[in-house]
């Protein structure tokens, strides 16, 4: 009886377990709805901006009956990014300009049929691979053409069947401008991604030397889990920084931050380049604890280097983040910092005299190297710190 009351109590309770799983996870998907819907109110006004001024300027000023294509090649051209990149724009511009042209000539030699139709879709489907790798693009363009394809072209108008390749160009200069006008700070982006990536190589700093110290190779398993994971984030910076180093060329407004800007894509190069290094750190590291190949003043030495480490990557994430007057002064604390630091990057010095040691010591100066060249050293400078092996 006892029994079968316990299985009921049992049984009662793992009823409501779905149903609380259900909860949680639409809380969860509410949250992550609501923060993706406030992160997308600039995108989703230049989008709507861009559509509906496209297609009035053709309409009203030029006075084409539906201008649908206007309308349609500004979405496309603008898609819906965080920060819409010139040279993107000014391709898919062209692209949806061209794919339009391409389906009028088609249709005015070959005539509405079937043949046409397949022709025109595949044309424009293989010009969007052509200008760009992913998906949506594709999906796009071939609806734009099936549009060209299944919507009489209007031949009153005074550039008869050609008139929707002309609302294809008004749509593509509305979404350039849009791009160029949207009021922006071209090094926010760059600079946010760059700190997001100092930031996680801090963190990872952090593990490695808690790793030495406790004699845990797990927490050196993490530092190195964490930094493979950060190419998604260094691929993100890279677009972040060419998109700023084109908007600083094309728009006048914001050309006076060129010079920085370039320099945070020497900075982001050579981060890139620690973070690489980092993950060799992590895994020799990983290899030297779980064979406790070092002695215990070894362990305390080599435990500090990699917490001091973390300080000057820490500091080198201050100075990133502060493109200000700030930036030089944090700039130059961090080289000071790492230039004490590869001073003592010798296995003497550190009490090391093991040969997995002494590799950990050789691959950290590879790594002081890297990060002093994104503190603003140049590579022989950077060489010059370190000591005679």
């Amino acid at each position: 009886m006892c029994a079968a009351y316990t299985h009921g109590v049992t049984t009662e309770r793992s009823i409501p377990r779905p149903l609380d799983r259900a909860r949680r996870f639409t809380r969860r998907r509410f949250r992550v709805g609501v923060r993706r819907m406030r992160r997308s109110v600039i995108p989703a006004l230049q989008m709507t901006v861009a559509g509906v001024g496209a297609y009035t300027i053709a309409e009203r000023v030029l006075g084409h009956d539906d201008p649908l294509f206007a309308a349609i090649a500004a979405l496309i051209a603008l898609g819906f990014t965080k920060e819409p990149r010139m040279r993107k724009v000014l391709e898919v511009s062209v692209g949806c300009t061209l794919g339009i042209l391409i389906g009028d000539l088609l249709l005015h030699q070959l005539g509405s049929n079937l043949g046409t139709a397949t022709l025109v879709l595949f044309l424009s489907i293989m010009l969007a691979r052509f200008l760009d790798s992913g998906p949506v693009l594709a999906m796009q363009m071939g609806l734009q053409a099936l549009l060209v394809v299944l919507i009489p072209p209007p031949e009153a108008a005074a550039l008869g069947p050609f008139t929707r390749s002309l609302d294809a160009i008004i749509g593509g200069a509305v979404a350039m401008v849009i791009t160029l006008l949207t009021p922006k700070d071209p090094r926010r982006e760059p600079i946010a991604e760059l700190k997001s990536v100092v930031d996680a190589m801090t963190a990872s700093l952090r593990d490695v030397a808690e790793a030495v110290r406790n004699s845990d190779s797990r927490q050196a398993w993490h530092s190195l889990i964490r930094c493979r994971g950060l190419q998604p984030q260094i691929d993100e910076l890279r677009n972040a920084v060419r998109s700023a180093k084109e908007l600083t060329v094309f728009s006048p407004a914001y050309r006076k931050h060129r010079h920085y800007v370039r320099h945070m894509a020497e900075v982001a190069d050579q981060v890139d380049l620690s973070v690489r290094s980092m993950r060799v750190v992590a895994r020799r590291i990983i290899s030297t604890v779980d064979h406790a190949t070092l002695s215990d003043e070894a362990v305390e030495n080599l435990s500090a280097v990699l917490d001091e480490f973390a300080d000057c990557s820490l500091l080198l994430s201050q100075a990133v983040s502060e493109p200000g007057s700030a930036y030089t002064h944090r700039m130059n604390t961090a080289q000071e910092g790492l230039s004490a630091l590869a001073q003592r990057l010798h296995p003497k010095s550190l009490g090391i005299g093991t040969l997995e040691g002494e590799t950990v010591v050789l691959l950290l100066r590879t790594l002081v190297v890297d990060m002093l060249q994104a503190a603003g050293s140049s590579h022989e400078d950077a060489r010059e710190q370190l000591p005679e092996l």
